[in-house]
């Protein structure tokens, strides 16, 4: 294939639960370390479940200044921390970001908590001018890439995508085919998830959320025959990709190459999947990428502990690739990023080609009837995968996949 129509990752940072470094997280990873825990003000406000991924060691303050954070949620200001780690980690050259061939595009569904501060602030004062100039674009769905494009100057497409649960997947698989085409020669693309109770009480309401709190570091069970629901996360994850003939002239670090990126829908049920959007998902990415299914080394599963959606997509994995390829939900680790899920989990993708292991599917002990027909990895596996299926769905039955493959 022509280099001018390949694209790869030549940058990448994080602000994860698992950590706010590549090198960090990927300890994480390797050594099965949870990043999540009891939020008492959840118990307080009479959430079911006081379970959530937290950002430990972070202040906003070592990042921007108050002028800058004044149009941002937090969220938002983890995605800017995200964006400037892999902007440095690119070593891209300040004309090139500012350009009108860098855009940024990332996955970004909705900002709760700075929208019902705006509400209670109007309810308690009776005057709208007592909420900010700020608030608008903290509560703006785009609120990511409006401020990153503002500040790193870039002059190229300049958008976010709500696609539920797999923004963060759609958000990168967009923004490499924006490249493919020719239409950009790099992007600055992700994904971001704000973690307050505000934005999570509706899910709660639900039933949606584990309630296994005698051990709360099992709770979020992946594929296992015992899980009784997610935990809520979130964070900002970051990728640089760029057009690979322009990442090998400049003499770039190239961590993977983004080979092929399918998106579809179930076209059936708000929030139980059906297996067979999955599928049909998976099926199109290896058309796209002309691959076929046993060279799949590695499947970074969407799997979220829910009973059914663990269910169907381990139905569909065995229904395209058997028992062959290792399978595990990062998921089990991080819970359930949301909106940023999918953008994070190209990360923990890239970092085990980079750093030679797969990941564990912590707390997994026993499949039921469909997740014992894969092949679930519970402890680490010291060996490099050289080609990964990233897996991302969402409410809506939105689906979408993406095929990495390492660069030698």
């Amino acid at each position: 294939m022509n280099e001018k129509n390949r694209v790869v990752i030549t940058g990448m940072g994080i602000i994860s639960c698992l950590g706010n470094t590549l090198d960090d997280v990927s300890k994480s990873l390797q050594n099965g370390i949870p990043g999540y825990e009891i939020d008492p003000e959840r118990t307080a406000v009479g959430m079911r479940s006081p379970l959530t991924g937290t950002i430990k060691n972070f202040d906003p303050k070592n990042y921007l200044d108050r002028k800058r954070r004044k149009t941002m949620a937090l969220s938002t200001v983890w995605a800017y921390a995200a964006a400037e780690q892999a902007i440095k980690d690119s070593n891209l050259k300040q004309e090139e970001i500012e350009s009108t061939e860098t855009g940024v595009i990332f996955g970004h569904d909705s900002i709760a908590e700075a929208s019902y501060l705006a509400t209670k602030v109007l309810m308690e004062e009776k005057d709208s001018k007592n909420i900010g100039s700020g608030s608008i674009f903290q509560i703006m769905n785009s609120t990511v890439t409006m401020n990153l494009s503002t500040i790193f100057h870039t002059k190229g497409a300049n958008w976010s995508l709500a696609g539920a649960c797999a923004s963060g997947s759609h958000a990168i698989g967009q923004a490499a085919e924006l490249i493919r085409n020719g239409d950009q020669e790099r992007v600055i693309a992700g994904g971001a998830q704000e973690i307050n109770y505000h934005v999570m009480a509706s899910f709660d309401a639900l039933n949606a959320f584990t309630t296994n709190l005698e051990n709360p570091l099992k709770a979020s069970r992946p594929f296992d025959k015992n899980r009784d629901g997610l935990i809520p996360s979130g964070g900002a994850a970051c990728v640089i990709l760029e057009r690979m003939d322009l990442a090998l002239a400049r003499g770039a670090k190239i961590y993977a190459e983004v080979v092929s990126y399918a998106f579809g829908a179930d076209g059936d049920d708000m929030s139980a999947p059906n297996g067979i959007g999955a599928q049909q998902v998976m099926e199109k990415a290896l058309r796209k990428a002309n691959m076929r299914p046993e060279e799949i080394q590695y499947i970074n599963a969407h799997a979220t502990s829910t009973p059914r959606g663990d269910k169907m997509e381990a139905w569909a994995i065995s229904n395209v690739f058997g028992n062959r390829p290792y399978v595990s939900s990062t998921k089990s680790m991080t819970g359930h990023e949301c909106w940023m899920a999918g953008s994070s989990e190209v990360i923990y993708s890239t970092l085990m080609m980079r750093d030679g292991f797969i990941a564990p599917n912590i707390n997994f002990e026993e499949g039921d009837e469909y997740t014992s027909k894969i092949n679930i990895t519970n402890k680490i596996i010291h060996e490099r995968p050289e080609i990964i299926l990233s897996n991302s769905f969402g409410f809506g039955g939105t689906n979408a996949a993406l095929i990495l493959r390492s660069v030698k």
